[in-house]
């Protein structure tokens, strides 16, 4: 996080705010277009959405009375980035963002742009026509064709895993190979997604300033 808020600065024109856009099965149905970003911080679980954000609330809590854990999803949004950053094979910049993200602890996958929803769609629907002064007309591609950046908001989403460890008895193996029954102590938190998201943050920024 201290990298990313030095590589922060090295992009001055650059903003990029990330955000818990889901929780479980609750989620921000609002594009992100909408959403006000200075409202991030003012949130509990870090999502802008407040109606969205009561229920990620109370769905963290029915969790954590159950002794379980849930998952969810962080979206992130980088806008001002000039076009031309990436490559077009070895180190294309939607791959790099990948690797980044799925580099942080409890990440279980990335997608950018239309994502896994464009796998639904027909080309004719999908595909990014090109309007006046180089922009597309839906971003499908989230801001990066062919592995550079086009100018336009770059932006991904990450999942990142229920916490494994719960307050529920599991059945797990000891040191003798015995099947024996564990059951956590302590403080955990049953949902760590809130906490990622200015770790998603900095991972953006130093990949960014390294383009």
């Amino acid at each position: 996080v201290v990298a990313g808020a030095i590589a922060k600065q090295l992009l001055k024109s650059v903003n990029i705010h990330a955000f818990v856009s889901s929780v479980g099965e609750e989620l921000v149905i609002k594009p992100y277009q909408e959403l006000d970003f200075s409202q991030i911080e003012n949130s509990l679980v870090r999502c802008p959405d407040k109606e969205a954000a009561n229920r990620m609330i109370t769905a963290i809590e029915q969790a954590k009375s159950e002794g379980d854990s849930l998952g969810g999803t962080i979206t992130c949004v980088a806008q001002g980035v000039p076009a031309g950053w990436g490559e077009p094979i070895f180190d294309k910049l939607h791959a790099r963002l990948g690797q980044a993200m799925l580099s942080i602890n409890a990440a279980k996958g990335f997608d950018y742009g239309s994502g896994f929803c464009g796998a639904k769609m027909n080309g004719s629907a999908h595909n990014d026509s090109f309007i006046k002064g180089g922009k597309t007309n839906s971003n499908f591609s989230g801001g990066i064709q062919g592995g550079i950046s086009n100018g336009m908001d770059i932006y991904f989403r990450v999942a990142f895993k229920p916490t494994a460890t719960i307050m529920q008895e599991q059945s797990t193996i000891n040191q003798k190979g015995e099947v024996v029954q564990l059951q956590a102590e302590g403080r955990h938190d049953p949902c760590v997604v809130p906490r990622a998201v200015p770790v998603v943050e900095a991972m953006t920024a130093m990949v960014l300033a390294d383009f």
